[in-house]
C-alpha cells in the first residue's frame, strides 16, 4: 500500500497563511510524509502576496511543501535510509496533453451554480491525478470533485478545509 501525495489547492495554503486550526493540523500531521505537500506554481502566485505576515506564515509552510521544478524548493520526496527517491510527476514538466486535458476538465466539469471554470483548480486535480494515489486539500471540495469526475483518475481523494 502506497501513501497517497498530498496536494494543496489555493484555499488550504490561505487557511494556513490564516493559522485556521484545522489546516494547521492537518498540515502538522503531513509532515512525515513520504511526499511533501504538493503545492503548484501558480496555487503560490494566487495567494502570494507583500504582505509581511502573510509572507511570513507561508514561507514556514514552503519549507514543508515542494513547488515543483521551482529553484530553491525542497525536494518532493524526503530523504529515506536507501537515499532520495524521485517523483517522476513532479520531475517533469506538463506537456501539451496535460494542458488539453485541463482545458477538457474546464469545458466539461458540472461546476456548482455560480461558479466559473477555474484553470488552477483543474491542474491541481490533473496534477494529483498525475500522482496516481493522492489526496487534495481544498476549500472548494465540489469544484474539484467537478474537475476530478471528467479526469476519472483512480485513487484521488478530496479533503474539505
Amino acid at each position: 500500500m502506497s501513501t497517497r501525495v498530498p496536494v494543496y489547492d489555493t484555499g488550504m495554503l490561505i487557511a494556513l497563511a490564516d493559522r485556521k486550526a484545522k489546516a494547521v493540523h492537518l498540515h502538522e500531521g503531513l509532515r512525515a510524509a513520504p511526499h511533501r505537500a504538493l503545492v503548484l506554481g501558480p496555487v503560490l502566485a494566487q495567494v502570494w502576496r507583500p504582505n509581511p505576515r502573510q509572507v511570513h506564515a507561508l514561507a514556514g509552510v514552503l519549507g514543508d511543501c515542494t513547488v515543483p521544478q521551482a529553484r530553491g524548493s525542497a525536494s518532493p520526496m524526503r530523504e529515506t535510509k536507501a537515499g532520495r527517491p524521485e517523483c517522476i510527476a513532479c520531475a517533469t514538466g506538463p506537456d501539451l496533453t496535460d494542458w488539453r486535458r485541463v482545458g477538457t476538465a474546464l469545458g466539461l466539469a458540472a461546476l456548482p451554480p455560480k461558479k466559473r471554470p477555474d484553470a488552477v483548480d483543474a491542474w491541481v486535480a490533473l496534477a494529483a491525478a498525475k500522482h496516481g494515489s493522492a489526496v487534495i486539500f481544498t476549500s472548494d471540495p465540489e469544484d474539484i470533485a467537478a474537475y476530478l469526475a471528467v479526469l476519472n483518475p483512480p485513487d484521488v481523494h478530496v479533503h474539505a478545509v
